[in-house]
């Protein structure tokens, strides 16, 4: 691995020739062709539709953005937020790639068409964002790693080796994306494609392109390494797509590899999904009642430098309709703001000389803080999402332990092979998955349960602990 100098001019950088790669992983055979028609799709728009037509894609209608197992439609689902996300996506990569046309005439020759092969990765990319999320959100990664780190987990981890453990017990569902992405289970097919997404979504897709153990002395403590992109079951295939894009190697003088810049639309992503959190969050913390109407309103009229009470040539017929204006200008301007952003710093970002969150560079972060600040306070601590939060580390716990000790039974007691006979075929170690070591058994395991929408695994856990039976019975 080589050790990069920031400020040297022989600084490696990447280029975007191989960064937007129309290939695909891995290539698809002949027998996955429909017609031999000219295609009416770019390949990064036929990526966004795959997304949109699997299943994992589907499921997320059911799983927690903000509020828990919501009662009312307009709070928003998994599906809302990246939906959202890659509309902002869209509109971030092509506002930035159009900049950097305008500004560089010999990248303009090369690749014309940057502008929207920008947008069309980076929506793509946003679209699938969440994929890999549990259920119960961000509190389902946690109740899975607390699980997998507890005295109940000691005898299917011991076996394991430091990176496999790390996967399990700092549970990440950017890596579970990353996994649903490019995974086929054997049982389902000769080979393992999954999506077959362009090798430029997936780079654009990792936010986090390390695995979960790393040497310390390689960290910088950009925003790239804060978490871990993929699971070690798909190093070979992350390391794969990093060759195809030219990613630029972290010098960290470690033997275990995998280590890389982001792929500089990665940025992109990450900056539409902070944007669309921290703002529509905020508008669903509004439209629930636990931030204060009027707090809310000033805070967006500020961010917008409305002088107070400005409301121009509107009337407002209804609060409401005035947050959906303001929301709206809002995306719009910092969309405008971060896009000019990206362009500045396109060059360091090819180079890696910058690992630093997009929206924190912007004018009016400490304001988006304390925006983020008011929505903890309101909303992401309230009491009912803290009451089903809590509940779900009971679900999460209670199901992972079903399944392992059924799986590793080695009495294969009566009990032990009804709890097996409940997993689909596709996530047990049979047929042609037989022999499957340990960790790849939990890692399907885990597949399975971090696949379920919060609905479906409090009814399973409900179940399985004799609590309901199936309607019907």
């Amino acid at each position: 691995m080589m050790h990069l100098q920031p400020d040297s001019p022989d600084t490696p950088t990447m280029t975007w020739e191989r960064l937007l790669s129309r290939r695909r992983y891995p290539e698809q055979p002949q027998l996955h062709l429909v017609t031999d028609a000219p295609p009416v799709r770019g390949a990064f728009v036929q990526d966004y539709d795959r997304v949109v037509f699997s299943s994992p894609f589907r499921r997320l209608q059911r799983k927690t953005q903000v509020m828990p197992l919501p009662e009312t439609d307009f709070v928003h689902t998994r599906l809302t937020h990246s939906l959202e996300t890659a509309c902002v996506g869209r509109s971030l990569g092509r506002l930035g790639g159009r900049l950097l046309l305008e500004e560089t005439p010999d990248l303009a020759r090369q690749l014309p068409h940057l502008d929207s092969d920008f947008g069309d990765i980076v929506a793509a990319a946003c679209l699938a964002h969440d994929i890999g999320n549990p259920p119960f959100g961000h509190s389902g990664e946690d109740a899975i790693s607390a699980y997998f780190r507890s005295p109940a987990a000691e005898p299917f981890v011991r076996v394991l080796n430091a990176a496999q453990r790390a996967d399990l017990q700092q549970f990440e569902g950017n890596a579970a994306g990353f996994r649903t992405l490019t995974h086929t289970y054997a049982a389902h097919s000769s080979g393992s494609a999954g999506l077959g997404l362009t090798y430029a979504t997936l780079g654009a897709f990792t936010k986090y392109p390390r695995p979960s153990v790393v040497e310390e002395a390689s960290l910088t403590r950009g925003t790239s390494e804060k978490k871990y992109g993929y699971f070690q079951t798909e190093a070979d295939r992350f390391q794969e797509v990093a060759r195809e894009l030219g990613l630029l190697p972290k010098p960290p003088g470690t033997q275990l590899g995998g280590f890389f810049h982001r792929h500089p639309l990665a940025f992109l992503v990450e900056a539409a999904d902070d944007l669309c959190y921290r703002i529509i969050d905020f508008e669903d913390g509004l439209k629930l009642g636990l931030i204060p109407c009027e707090t809310g309103l000033r805070v967006l009229r500020e961010l917008l430098g409305d002088a107070p009470g400005r409301r121009g040539s509107l009337e407002w017929r209804d609060w409401r309709e005035e947050l959906g204006y303001l929301r709206a200008r809002l995306i719009n301007r910092l969309v405008q703001q971060t896009a000019r952003l990206f362009a500045d710093r396109a060059d360091d970002l090819l180079r890696g000389r910058s690992d630093e969150p997009l929206v924190q560079q912007l004018d009016c972060w400490e304001q988006l803080q304390h925006m983020h600040q008011l929505t903890m306070e309101h909303l992401y601590r309230s009491r009912p999402v803290l009451e089903i939060e809590a509940a779900g580390f009971e679900v999460m716990a209670g199901l992972l332990d079903a399944f392992l000790h059924a799986t590793f039974d080695p009495q294969e007691s009566p009990r032990s092979r009804k709890v097996v006979q409940l997993l689909p075929e596709q996530f047990r170690g049979i047929g042609h998955q037989q022999g499957v070591s340990a960790y790849e058994q939990i890692i399907l395991l885990t597949d399975y349960i971090g696949g379920l929408t919060d609905q479906n695994a409090i009814s399973l856990f409900r179940t399985i602990r004799g609590i309901d039976l199936p309607k019907g019975f």
